[in-house]
């Protein structure tokens, strides 16, 4: 008996990978895209951080001081002021056409305040449309502003040696590194978490796409789950260990090549991340299994799930402090094996955490492994008695009737038009 379920579940396995290599739109996702997309993500934000924005700016105070403040903030890495306006006017004419970025301004009474001994201020004006324009202007500017009131402290300062203007310039020494991520980048702050949301996008898509196609065939009575010397335990193993399978190897490639091939932080052990994997892809097949039940049709798995990409990447965490994030929706998020998997990941990728350090996360997938494979055991027997339910049966035998009797037609037809070729 144990033998005969053994085969039965290779059997199955076996088949479901016939059928996911043989449908195209299958193949786009449990292959295509997690191959090409996040080499794509990857090579767009690889750049961590911009660097030269183009900026404007308008010098009213035409002293040393402000033409000073400009060299040295088109000096540095974040900056380039491309054009010196006449007017503010002028300046936002180049902004709204996209010429530039960011304006800065200095007033007229800019050198005045500094040889009196007051405060000056020089305005800053960036376009909103992406922060890290705005993230640029000010790192830029921020830095100049240090620099020259340094400058203007040590001039201020007479009957000291130069050791003695430096500590009393800069009496506590600073060096500004953010934590496990030194640059400060985009590439390093995302993409461990996109390619997580992948994982778990793709198989859902590519599973509702087959339960669809085996919905519409069932109700026309061209297939059946099973037969009554299978069970749904053996169906439903030998289907998890065939995207399973996949999975594996698309997580090697995803979560261990990729990264390596763009120099990304990678601080995990090999240990861990091994063991961190099989229950995120565990709870993903069986959480893909469980969705793809209530997939009608093949294209409706679109409508149901691509949209929820975007919305599940800021539940998990990442890109806003969870903190911060409605209880209702920090729930809501719990129900997604992403949101355990991408805290998780990211916590062994760039802060080198180890299994035991992220226990939480590594539990509560475990958790979700078994919720949702009891959940997908108990569509399955649901499937097994409808296939078998007499009113089900009569159905589907009516509607193979039909379509063989409209073969039937098509076939006459075909022998009419070539008996009057032939005569």
């Amino acid at each position: 008996m144990e033998n005969n379920w053994f085969k039965t579940l290779i059997s199955v396995a076996v088949n479901e990978m016939n059928h996911a290599l043989k449908d195209s739109g299958v193949l786009l996702f449990f292959v295509v895209v997690p191959l090409l997309y996040p080499l794509l993500y990857a090579y767009l934000y690889n750049g961590e951080t911009i660097h030269e924005v183009p900026v404007v700016a308008v010098d009213e105070c035409h002293s040393a001081e402000s033409r000073q403040f400009l060299r040295k903030a088109d000096g540095t890495p974040d900056l380039k002021i491309i054009s010196y306006c006449a007017d503010i006017g002028e300046a936002r004419e180049l902004i709204r056409r996209h010429k530039a970025y960011g304006l800065i301004h200095i007033p007229s009474d800019f050198s005045k305040e500094l040889a009196e001994g007051r405060q000056a201020t020089v305005n800053t004006y960036s376009d909103m449309s992406g922060l890290l324009y705005y993230k640029a202007l000010l790192s830029g500017c921020t830095q100049v502003s240090l620099s020259m009131n340094r400058e203007i402290k040590m001039t201020r300062l007479s009957g000291m040696s130069d050791r003695e203007k430096e500590v009393m310039t800069k009496p506590i020494e600073y060096d500004y590194v953010a934590m496990f991520n030194p640059q400060n980048g985009f590439c390093t702050f995302l993409i461990p978490a996109v390619l997580i949301l992948l994982i778990q996008q793709t198989m859902v898509l590519g599973v509702s796409l087959l339960a669809g196609t085996e919905r519409e065939r069932r109700m026309k009575g061209l297939e059946i789950i099973g037969d009554y010397n299978t069970s749904p335990l053996a169906i439903l193993a030998g289907r998890g260990m065939c995207y399973f399978i996949i999975y594996s190897g698309i997580c090697l490639y995803t979560l261990c090549i990729v990264p390596k091939m763009f120099n990304l932080i990678q601080l995990w052990q090999p240990q861990d991340i091994i063991l961190f994997c099989i229950p995120y892809i565990l709870s993903c097949v069986f959480f893909a299994i469980s969705i793809s039940y209530f997939v009608k049709e093949r294209e409706s798995c679109f409508l149901l799930f691509v949209f929820a990409s975007v919305p599940l990447l800021f539940m998990s965490g990442i890109s806003w402090p969870a903190s911060n994030i409605p209880a209702f929706w920090k729930w809501f998020s719990y129900i997604f094996p992403s949101t355990f998997g991408i805290n998780g990941f990211v916590r062994m990728t760039n802060t080198g955490a180890s299994l035991y350090q992220i226990r939480h996360e590594y539990i509560c997938l475990w958790i979700q492994t078994g919720f949702y494979f009891m959940m997908s055991v108990m569509i399955y027997i649901r499937l097994f008695r409808s296939d078998y339910m007499p009113d089900v049966k009569y159905i589907r035998q009516a509607a193979l009737q039909r379509i063989n009797r409209r073969k039937e037609k098509i076939g006459e037809r075909v022998n009419r038009i070539r008996t009057k070729f032939d005569r």
